[in-house]
């Protein structure tokens, strides 16, 4: 009874991961959810070496390192089948401390979720912040159907539309359109295997993961407006993808209509004055939403979870915690969201002789070697989290050596 109190508001990857953090940090954590249960909005995530030695901290790490299924070459293709690019599973693995993991959403959560006393959720429960509090004086305030509730610290984890962060900074900007659209699908696996790959063509992508289940994660980008849809999305993935390589339109057709996911593309491009106020503090897309062409949206969130609890541990000084954790998230996650944009607006080409330019300097750097291709994800995917718990076992090295 004596454990500071946190609530989380919002169930997601980062909402769960900051409670399980907390938790373990010696907080007491209840988490409002205003769905009816923990179901993931989403299909399939990648989970980066950075999000893998976060896991770390709070004993998932070698769990989710297990669920990797990709062991062999990948890479970037054209449309036509033309390999633009290759990557090593291995070579990535040993240049930045472990595989790329790729996996459902709703695994993720159930892991993370089971970890949290069983009080700790509580869905169908929406929560308001309807006042931060003072960082070193009163307390937060987050109203709920069932009352208000006091606490020390209030995590607002409630995705791209926060009402927190609008709490928050009423003043700030609020997420822009990134200029293009994504479809998500998981389906069973094609008959013949294939190389995970992501295809880049005039104006869109299709990407194409397996995953440990048997099942495959496929996902799809193109530039469209905001808010156009088709009134049949699996005739509209086959108007734009059909002609692709295999295994595209074989992926397309055993898509159940339903099992499409569709969701136009919101990032915050400017950033905001801080991550906290009082004693509330942002997390995920609620603080800083991306673009998901470096896949990093949801690894940054997880890693916002754990430095959050890092900082602001049962005992410390609350305030001076939230401000180093606005210092340590805020320079980090501005700029993975603006070289997510910049990835964007390549992949965004659709001119004949841009696009034509773009696959031949892809090609090029990738036949200089796979380390250049690799670099891209330099200072991102090899990051590691503050305190004594780095990568799987003992060891407190950074990531494994350049190449």
């Amino acid at each position: 009874m004596d454990m500071p109190r946190a609530v989380v508001i919002g169930s997601g990857i980062g909402g769960l991961t900051a409670a399980l953090a907390l938790h373990r940090s010696g907080w007491q954590v209840t988490v409002l959810e205003r769905a009816e249960s923990l179901e993931p909005v989403g299909a399939g995530i990648g989970l980066a070496p950075n999000a893998q030695r976060a896991l770390d901290v709070v004993g998932l790490g070698d769990e989710i390192r297990s669920l990797a299924a990709w062991q062999g070459e990948g890479g970037m293709r054209a449309p036509s089948g033309r390999w633009l690019s290759r990557t090593d599973a291995t070579a990535a693995a040993e240049r930045f401390g472990g595989p790329l993991v790729l996996l459902h959403r709703s695994v993720l959560i159930d892991r993370i979720a089971a970890r949290l006393p069983a009080y700790a959720v509580r869905t169908g429960c929406p929560g308001r912040l309807i006042d931060p509090g003072t960082a070193g004086g009163a307390p937060a305030v987050v109203a709920t159907p069932a009352g208000t509730i006091a606490a020390e610290l209030v995590v607002g984890a409630d995705g791209i539309h926060s009402a927190v962060r609008t709490a928050l900074f009423p003043d700030a900007p609020g997420p822009t359109y990134a200029g293009f659209t994504t479809w998500r699908v998981v389906v069973p696996a094609p008959d013949r295997p294939f190389p995970p790959h992501e295809t880049w063509g005039r104006g869109a992508l299709w990407g194409t993961q397996p995953l440990k289940d048997g099942r495959i994660y496929a996902y799809a980008a193109a530039t469209a407006s905001a808010g156009a849809r088709a009134e049949d999305e699996k005739a509209e993935l086959l108007r734009r993808f059909g002609d692709w390589h295999d295994p595209v339109p074989q992926i397309i057709a055993a898509t159940a209509p339903e099992g499409i996911l569709h969701n136009d593309v919101y990032r915050m491009d400017r950033p905001l004055p801080a991550f906290h106020r009082g004693r509330a503090v942002l997390a995920g897309d609620s603080a800083h939403a991306m673009a998901p062409t470096l896949g990093q949206g949801g690894n940054q969130a997880i890693e916002d979870g754990i430095v959050l609890a890092h900082h602001v541990a049962a005992g410390r000084d609350l305030g001076a915690g939230l401000a180093a954790y606005t210092a340590d998230r805020l320079p980090r996650t501005a700029a993975v969201v603006r070289k997510a944009d910049r990835v964007s607006r390549l992949m965004s080409l659709s001119s004949t002789p841009a696009v034509a330019v773009r696959d031949f300097l892809m090609s090029t750097v990738s036949r200089l070697g796979p380390g250049l291709v690799l670099r891209t994800f330099d200072g991102i995917a090899d990051w590691c989290p503050p305190g004594d718990t780095y990568a799987a076992g003992t060891t407190t090295e950074a990531p494994g050596t350049r190449r």
